[in-house]
């Protein structure tokens, strides 16, 4: 054994035996940490009557969008109301009004609130002949049925999502009732309460609108699909998986998190559950390696979070771009393979550069999973190229997801270890059936919230024009500032990043996506009709759908930062700020491909798709020198400028960039290399 094995081994041993911090999380100590961090996990424990009652109501919600999925959807209005019925109703038996409150039974008034949620969202089904035909405003009745559902809908949003969307939604609601009182171009002609209630519950332009269609069949299905995958044990298997090919490479961890975090990523719709249950055994594993806690937590947060651009699934954002976009599904999911290629290239070239910079190696033999038996269970992915086969043949989405359900469970049964009907003494049994069940309905919840209370913006959104009030507003900002056309143009990207991630702040990747696209959007389209750019519709999307998801590790506000430094130690600010350096890639590609749409496959031969990789992916590796400071040896500010230069250049699909890009980037390579034992002498201490 080579003697800087042997002091990589003894820094595994000595840190494993000086630090308990280190070790891996129970399931209860994840279980406290996405309570913290992660509003969705904060539910009550009911037992007993209460806790069979909450379990047939879950059962009864999937049981519905299986029926619904095999059988075709109900009428708009019936699909969507039994949805939200059955989500708000949920909702309040699950989540208590306030965090430190008791979680064993259910308040007096949050029954209220499930009778109120019944009453209401079966209005429609029961009254639904009257209300089809019905001309002009609503009476009283309707009023108050119809009020009654708009604030129902903000509080269980604020339980289950958070108080940032709810905040949004009753600016909005004000915005549409004041208007006529707002300054400037702000300013329309309001609508009364009964114009308001109305076009909320009454119409398909607000609560009942496209979000909760979109979560009412396509989303609800893929989740009830991902909680399937959990226990068949995929999950597990995507850990297995990321051990067996990244464990022994340097800085083993680091890419151990990043491959399964990409992986869990995809079948995921939240970062800070990602974060926490792949971070609770990389994360000590990166620390006893060597990593400092603020990287190790990093690379965790940044990789969860990469895992809602990662296709097919993409957090399930991808549904809700079909109806946003107006684009197909494939167009989607292909626009999204070379930015998440990009994205996770990025970070994982700054953790092995970080590793060699501390002088860090893999993982030792005897802690990795045995390689054979991992490649056995290959298998077990069929399920995910189940769901990519279908789609790409063409098979509408709810049926894609019902075939991925039952691929999951027929993949289960090949062997005794991952049969869902067998418990661990090989007998029958039903519990891992209903748990999916169960599972998957939970996780519809806050996206049933955050979609509803999405509608209440689209919705004012729609009846007001505020979007292209708001679009105009930003380009004409930017205008103010610089008369330079491609000055304004990249002025008008910069407000829309920056209201992207503030608005992305605190909200799940749907709820994210549908607030982003309604108001920050505008702003490109506008700027593209302005100036006749010819900005494609889909890259205007993923601008801004990529900005809102890294709001999760960009300070102040980083969740997946914060809550993976629940489990590192770390400091919150800085584990942040490391996140953000190594999510570098989704900080520059949304700009690149706004200009070159190549980049989201748009419009580009095998040849053009093949020069862009390579040159990106070179790209990727000087940026990540750069940021690092580490190439062969450590570099200077100077180097590190340049070969952040001579990253961007290459990173950019042009002929001129990309030669001059790799001029720069060879001559480094050469330099670098023939100097890479000049400096490294002296290495930084692996710290703690």
């Amino acid at each position: 054994m080579s003697d800087q094995n042997k002091n990589n081994k003894n820094k595994l041993t000595d840190t494993e035996n000086t630090n308990s911090n280190e070790q891996e999380l129970s399931l209860e100590e994840q279980q406290k940490l996405m309570e913290k961090y992660d509003i969705e996990s904060n539910t009550r424990k009911l037992t007993g009557i209460l806790g069979w009652v909450v379990f047939i109501v879950l059962v009864a919600f999937s049981l519905f969008h299986l029926y619904t999925g095999i059988f075709g959807a109900y009428t708009a209005y019936i699909q969507r109301t039994i949805h939200l019925g059955f989500a708000l109703s949920l909702i309040f038996m699950l989540f208590p009004a306030k965090r430190g409150m008791k979680k064993t039974s259910v308040a007096w008034y949050d029954w209220i609130l499930v009778v109120l949620s019944i009453v209401v969202c079966a209005y429609w089904p029961l009254f639904y002949d009257t209300l089809v035909v019905k001309v002009g405003g609503i009476d009283n009745t309707q009023l108050l049925i119809g009020g009654i559902a708009v604030l129902l809908v903000l509080e269980a949003a604020r339980r289950a999502v958070g108080l940032p969307i709810v905040i949004i939604a009753v600016v909005f609601l004000l915005y549409a009732l004041f208007g006529p009182y707002m300054p400037g171009m702000l300013m329309h002609r309001g609508l009364s309460l009964q114009q308001l209630v109305n076009s909320m519950f009454f119409t398909t332009e607000g609560i009942l609108g496209t979000p909760l269609q979109v979560s009412s069949t396509y989303i609800f299905l893929f989740l009830l699909f991902g909680a399937f995958l959990v226990q068949t044990g995929v999950g597990n298997y995507f850990n297995d998986l990321a051990l067996a090919i990244a464990g022994r490479r340097v800085g083993g961890p680091a890419k151990v998190a990043i491959f399964g975090s990409a992986l869990n990523g995809t079948i995921s719709g939240s970062s800070v559950a990602n974060t926490v249950t792949t971070g609770s055994y990389t994360i000590p594993m990166m620390k006893r390696l060597g990593y400092k806690p603020n990287f190790a937590g990093a690379v965790e947060a940044a990789s969860s979070t990469g895992g809602q651009i990662m296709p097919p699934i993409m957090g399930a954002a991808a549904f809700l771009m079909i109806e946003f976009a107006g684009v197909p599904y494939w167009d989607i999911a292909k626009a999204a393979v070379i930015p998440a290629l990009l994205y996770f290239t990025g970070i994982w070239v700054m953790t092995h550069f970080e590793a060699k910079r501390l002088g860090l190696l893999g993982l030792p033999k005897e802690e990795l999973p045995d390689k054979k038996k991992v490649f056995k269970k290959i298998y077990l992915l069929l399920p995910i190229l189940a769901i990519v086969y279908f789609l790409f043949a063409g098979v509408s989405i709810e049926r894609t997801a019902i075939y991925g359900i039952l691929s999951a469970i027929v993949v289960s049964l090949f062997s005794k270890e991952t049969n869902m009907f067998l418990d661990e003494n090989g007998k029958f049994t039903l519990g891992k059936f209903f748990s999916a069940l169960t599972d998957g309905a939970r996780t519809a919840l806050g996206v049933a919230a955050a979609t509803a209370s999405a509608g209440i913006i689209v919705g004012v959104v729609t009846k007001t024009g505020l979007g292209l009030k708001l679009g105009n507003g930003l380009v004409g900002l930017a205008a103010a500032i610089t008369s330079n056309e491609m000055g304004l143009i990249l002025l008008t990207l910069v407000f829309t990043m920056i209201t992207s991630l503030i608005i992305g702040m605190g909200s799940p990747t749907t709820a994210n996506y549908i607030i982003t696209s309604t108001i920050a959007l505008p702003a490109i389209m506008a700027l593209s009709d302005q100036y006749e750019l010819g900005i494609h519709v889909l890259a205007a999307h993923m601008f801004v759908f990529f900005y809102g998801i890294l709001a999760d590790v960009t300070p102040p506000v980083a969740l997946a930062a914060f809550a993976a430094t629940g489990i590192s130690g770390g400091e919150p600010i800085r584990t942040g700020v490391n996140a953000s350096k190594l999510a570098i890639a989704a900080f520059i590609i949304p700009y690149m491909f706004i200009f070159e749409p190549q980049l989201l496959m748009i419009d580009v031969t095998f040849f053009g798709l093949t020069w862009i990789i390579i040159t990106a992916i070179t790209g990727m590796i000087a940026i990540g020198a750069g940021l690092i400071g580490f190439w062969y040896r450590k570099l200077h500010w100077a180097e590190r400028l340049v070969a952040f230069a001579a990253g961007i250049l290459l990173m950019y699909p042009e002929g001129n960039t990309d030669l001059i890009g790799a001029v720069i980037f060879v001559v480094m390579l050469a330099t670098q290399f023939m100097s890479r034992n000049k400096g490294n002498d002296k290495k930084e201490p692996a710290g703690a």
